[in-house]
């Protein structure tokens, strides 16, 4: 039996179209939402229950789900889209929510994991939830990108084509 590619969404509204289109494109996504997931998915108008594979949602911060990655239960992990909140979390190793927890997780057990951080350039314009707006990311969050694509076992893409791309090429 083929495992799993995990896949967190956290609260952002980055893309979030895009991405919940080509996770329904992947087969053997189990996805994991966290709180403000679900709620910016409501603001986005993306309905996570037309996701056709198995989904958990954030009722703690930890979960014996979060046991499954550090027994490599999962081929690959993916983060898309990931806030600036996560992404700064990720890299000084603060595991404090159900996300946090799979990321520290799958690092540990040394599952490739695939990050897509909603802050990847000093100006740029995404899609808010009725027009596109600017955003200009801090530099705080452009150095937590730039720290967490030294990590071992990770891969920071930034852009939607790029997720594509490398996911296909890791897990498919």
């Amino acid at each position: 039996m083929k495992k799993n590619i995990g896949w967190c969404i956290t609260g952002a509204g980055h893309e979030i179209h895009e991405i919940y289109g080509f996770i329904s494109e992947v087969e053997g996504v189990e996805l994991f939402m966290s709180r403000a997931a679900e709620e910016v998915s409501k603001i986005y108008k993306v309905d996570p229950n037309n996701f056709s594979g198995k989904m958990h949602t954030e009722k703690s911060s930890s979960s014996p789900i979060c046991g499954k990655f550090a027994s490599n239960q999962y081929r690959g992990l993916v983060v898309a889209p990931a806030t600036s909140n996560s992404v700064a979390k990720f890299v000084l190793g603060i595991s404090d929510t159900l996300i946090t927890n799979i990321v520290a997780h799958a690092g540990k057990a040394r599952v490739p994991t695939i990050v897509y951080p909603t802050d990847v350039a000093p100006e740029m314009q995404s899609m808010g939830p009725s027009k596109p707006v600017m955003v200009y990311p801090r530099k705080v969050d452009l150095a937590h990108t730039n720290e967490l694509s030294t990590f071992e076992t990770v891969t920071v893409v930034r852009s939607i084509d790029e997720l594509r791309i490398t996911v296909l090429e890791m897990f498919c």
